[in-house]
């Protein structure tokens, strides 16, 4: 068994505006994933256990409803995590699995193209970073204190890298 991405299409301008990024998904998993198992980031994990996610391209409507009820923040936001490794059962539950289910990213169309095009970057890049960023939620990285935060932008930028995007964090230094 391998590691799988499950993509639901949630609003059509993903299949338009959207694709090419979209196009990538498969790649940025793979290397993300990649990198956090020769980085030794994953050792929460039985050795070579394959992961799943599901990844919902989405629009600002339906992750603000999101940001309402699971995050009590009244608005839209690029990216939301729904991590398994917070539920207390999370780990009882590889003993017998095949493929850890890491959980769920959705992200909003409309708030990560106006982020975009306010930092000056693709859709694509933007689209890449946002998404690393929930695969290291989905696999337990936090960025609430500053030296958790600091540490997942490190890898953030490393694993960007190797898929040739520019560090997104360069004009905040």
């Amino acid at each position: 068994m391998k590691d799988k991405i499950e993509i639901i299409i949630d609003d059509e301008k993903w299949n338009s505006e959207g694709k090419a990024a979209g196009e990538n998904t498969e790649k940025i998993f793979s290397t993300a994933l990649n990198f956090l198992r020769k980085n030794n980031e994953l050792e929460f994990l039985p050795k070579n256990m394959p992961v799943s996610i599901n990844l919902c391209l989405s629009n600002d409507e339906e992750i603000h409803q999101l940001n309402k009820e699971f995050r009590q923040m009244d608005k839209p936001t690029n990216v939301l995590s729904f991590a398994n490794v917070d539920d207390e059962y999370f780990f009882d539950s590889l003993e017998d699995a095949e493929i850890a289910e890491l959980g769920d990213i959705i992200i909003a169309f409309e708030t990560l193209q106006r982020e975009a095009k306010i930092e000056n970057i693709s859709f694509e890049a933007h689209y890449a970073h946002l998404l690393v960023h929930g695969i290291l939620h989905l696999c337990g990285f936090d960025h609430i204190e500053d030296d958790e935060a600091e540490y997942m932008e490190d890898l953030e930028v490393r694993i960007l890298s190797e898929l040739g995007i520019a560090n997104p964090y360069k004009d905040r230094e």
